[in-house]
Formats: structure tokens, sequence, C-alpha cells
């Protein structure tokens, strides 16, 4: 018997105005894969992704986790059932501090004298462990995230997501403002990740990093599949011939 899919999209097709963004495409993500998705501007992989995310509702086509239809209304709801994504503009909350844009919208309280109110120490030690296995120079995540560079603001987005425990993480160019030292960092989190089970989805131009750490690819061009390859089995030109039309 075939193994069903964690996530299974079937047909999802998006339009923006006159634009079609996204035309009947298929995506299967298993589990504890590191799945490459990659494209050309325009391709439309983050579209895709944020279908997959709730933050936008497809025109056509269906979402299935494990075989089950689902329907995302909000990111709230993809949330809710271990879906966890990566924003390529990070999503960061500049006077919020790191501990509070870790936690956001996902904030522990505890009772003091019947009431319930904000666990400052919590949030602080827990994402101070969550941004301290990227080994990234932050050295209290008490600072305002809008005085962070970009590559720690990365770190602050990376670790918000894998610190609630999801199934599916979405990386949207996560290491398009790291160094070669943060770079690392992130290809062996998602190694990491892998082993303890999670699968992801790892959106990149890099296709160096896409090779070092995935299972499998799925190209997009113009808001089509075009191809699917193993990627042991791949070559970087063959990738590209893909994405660019020479196939």
């Amino acid at each position: 018997m075939a193994e069903i899919p964690l996530v299974e999209m079937k047909g999802i097709s998006k339009s923006f105005g006159a634009v079609k963004a996204l035309e009947r495409v298929d995506l299967e993500l298993y589990h504890q894969e590191v799945l490459g998705l990659v494209g050309d501007n325009a391709a439309g992989k983050s579209t895709l992704m944020k279908i997959l995310s709730g933050v936008y509702a497809p025109d056509e086509g269906e979402i299935l986790i494990e075989g089950e239809r689902v329907e995302f209304a909000s990111p709230a709801n993809s949330r809710s059932l271990g879906v966890e994504m990566i924003f390529q503009d990070l999503a960061i909350v500049p006077n919020l501090s790191i501990a509070g844009n870790i936690f956001l919208g996902r904030e522990p309280v505890k009772n003091f004298l019947g009431i319930k109110i904000l666990d400052k120490r919590k949030m602080i030690e827990e994402s101070r462990q969550a941004v301290g296995r990227l080994d990234v120079d932050i050295h209290s995540t008490k600072l305002t995230s809008g005085g962070l560079s970009g590559g720690q603001q990365q770190a602050v987005a990376v670790g918000r997501a894998v610190f609630f425990n999801p199934r599916v993480i979405i990386m949207d160019e996560p290491t398009a403002a790291l160094s070669v030292k943060g770079i690392k960092k992130v290809l062996e989190l998602v190694r990491e990740l892998k082993e303890r089970g999670i699968s992801i989805i790892l959106i990149s131009h890099r296709l160096p990093n896409i090779f070092a750490v995935t299972d499998r690819i799925v190209i997009l061009r113009i808001g089509r599949r075009v191809g699917e390859r193993m990627t042991k089995d791949a070559t970087p030109e063959q990738i590209i011939d893909l994405m660019v039309g020479m196939d």
C-alpha cells in the first residue's frame, strides 16, 4: 500500500485580478521528508505556500492532511494542524522584544492572586533556548527586534517556527540574509528537524542549499508544476533547465 502523504495539495489555482499566479498545481509532502520547492521569480512558490499556511484561500483545488480534507480560513487554522511558515519578509514586529516575537499570539500566562498575567520569565528563558540553537550573536531576548540585523531577525523567525514542535515547517528563503556561518547553522537545523520527525518544505534560490538537505525537488514555472526529481538522482543543471523552460 502506497504511503499516504502528510500533506497533499491537489489542483491548486490562484489568481490576483487578471494575473494567474497558480494553475492546477499538485504537491505532496511525506512524513519526515525535506522537499525543495524551486522556480524562478513569479513561479508561484510563495503563493502556493501561503495557501498551505492559511494566508490565502485557493480559487480551486483542495488540501489534505494525512488523507483528510482541510480548509484553512487563517494562519491560526493551519498552525492548529501543525503547519508553520517562515515568511520571506520574516513577519517580525519591530517594536516587540525577541521573546515577544517568538511567542506572538501564543504567550504563556501564569496565575497571580487569581489573575492570569503574562509569564515573561518563561518567555525570556525559552526564547533564549530557541535562538541559542542557531548560534547567532543575540545576547538577550529582551532586546527590541527592530534593532536586530537581517541575520538576527531571520534567526528569530526560525526560532519562532521550530519552538512549538510543528509537523510541517515551510521555510521561504530562510538563508537569504545570513552569513556563511548562519547558512550552515540553518542547514544543520533542517537535518536535525528531519531527525525529529518534522517534514520541511524549503524554498530557496540557492541550489547548493537545496541539494545539501532535500530528499526531493518540485519545480514550478510561471504558476505551473513542470517537474519533480529525487535529489540524489538530479543535477543542478537539470533543475535549472526545468526552471527556465529548457527541458
